[in-house]
């Protein structure tokens, strides 16, 4: 037995004794914790997906089952759309050193001075990732997203030499730059790390050929922290050692070979909260070995990532609901040059169309900015029967060139 296998033996096992959602996903399967010797026996588990995880935390709140310590003994809880409880506890050191790990692959070191544009608030990329880079050596600047005026002024007052963000927010700074009549060598940016939303080819190639950057890409989840990173000569991203990642099939859970498409999902060792076999939603394909994740390639779930944070259906519902104007509510995301846009399309209840449609727009923009902490770039009003019962509540639209 390798040490892989004791390690999720021992989680299984834990998880099991701890955490009540997970004895019941076993119990339902027929298994025991002696019945998972290792990695191999892994697939018996049920998978249990974003949603599965949302529908749980509502009906057995706050954490459905899943935390396997005292509430009191954690040191932080953010929110997540969906919404989405996530606990981290006091052996998420593995998740610092896995996020430790992509930076350092990324090319982030001691001494650099890192503006970082991911929120500190509610959601845990901000603070993973600013402690990731302090035990670097780095020193942080720690700004969140907008505010493109000012985060041009820090950049250049402090030489601030690389970003940590989402690409697109990077390159909402670049044209910023351009608008100011400055040219881009006026940011003194050397290195630049993204995470949260794809990077697509026509981006990196801006980043790295016209502005002279060294970038690099980690895909992660709230949940699970960073799963997976580039690094330097190898194809495809790095899979740390702190999580086991498969492909499976999203029908059936099962595991699928080196080279299929399928769900990506991951396993983690964390007694604090132990999502085993746990179904992002994303689809990925597996190359070159078991720590090796080729490529992600769209999304399986019910929610879909809008500028680097989760639009799930749930919450168009919650915030339709307030409405007694709306009918139906759908929203469809775009791609516009590097930038998403999210449009929502409304269907006004029998009797409502005399409204202010201009007042009422800003009303509900507001209302979902709340509760999603997204920006809705446009409302649209659709005629009646445009918006069919039972499709899909988010069209993602977009085309990743």
């Amino acid at each position: 037995m390798g040490i892989l296998d004791e390690r999720l033996a021992a989680a299984v096992a834990h998880a099991y004794d701890h955490a009540p959602a997970f004895r019941a996903l076993m119990d339902g399967a027929g298994l025991r914790p002696a019945d998972i010797r290792g990695v191999a026996d892994l697939p018996r588990i049920p998978v249990t997906s974003k949603d599965d995880l949302i529908r749980m935390q509502q009906e057995n709140p706050p954490f459905g089952g899943w935390l396997a310590v005292p509430l009191g003994s954690l040191q932080r809880v953010y929110l997540s759309p969906g919404p989405i409880y996530d606990p981290h506890g006091t052996d998420d050191e593995e998740m610092l050193a896995a996020a430790v790990q992509a930076l350092q692959a990324g090319g982030l070191a001691a001494g650099d001075r890192v503006l970082n544009a991911f929120l500190y608030h509610m959601v845990p990329a901000g603070l993973l990732l600013d402690e990731a880079l302090r035990h670097l050596g780095a020193t942080v600047v720690p700004m969140g997203p907008g505010n493109t005026d000012l985060q041009i002024k820090v950049m250049r007052d402090l030489g601030v030499n690389a970003y940590v963000g989402t690409p697109s927010f990077l390159d909402v700074i670049y044209k910023k730059v351009g608008d100011m009549g400055l040219p881009s060598e006026a940011l003194p940016l050397r290195k630049a790390f993204f995470t949260a939303e794809p990077y697509p080819p026509a981006l990196r190639q801006k980043f790295e050929g016209e502005y002279g950057l060294h970038t690099a890409q980690a895909y992660g989840t709230a949940d699970l922290g960073l799963i997976a990173y580039e690094q330097a000569g190898v194809t495809g991203m790095v899979i740390p050692d702190n999580l086991i990642v498969e492909i499976a099939d999203p029908q059936t859970g099962n595991s699928l070979p080196y080279g299929e498409v399928g769900e990506v999902v991951v396993t983690t060792f964390s007694r604090v909260y132990p999502l085993i076999r746990f179904g992002t939603g994303d689809l990925g394909v597996m190359a070159g070995g078991p720590r090796r994740l080729m490529a992600l390639v769209g999304r399986s779930g019910e929610a879909v990532k809008v500028r680097g944070m989760f639009l799930h259906p749930n919450q168009l519902k919650a915030v339709a609901g307030a409405f007694p104007e709306i009918k139906q509510m759908a929203a469809v995301v775009t791609r516009q040059e590097s930038r998403d846009v999210l449009t929502v399309q409304v269907e006004l209840a029998e009797g409502r169309g005399a409204l202010n449609r201009e007042a009422f727009a800003e009303n509900l923009k507001q209302a979902l900015r709340e509760q999603g902490r997204l920006r809705v770039d446009a409302v649209e009003f659709v005629e009646p029967g445009t918006i069919e019962p039972g499709q899909r509540l988010i069209r993602d639209e977009r085309q990743w060139a």
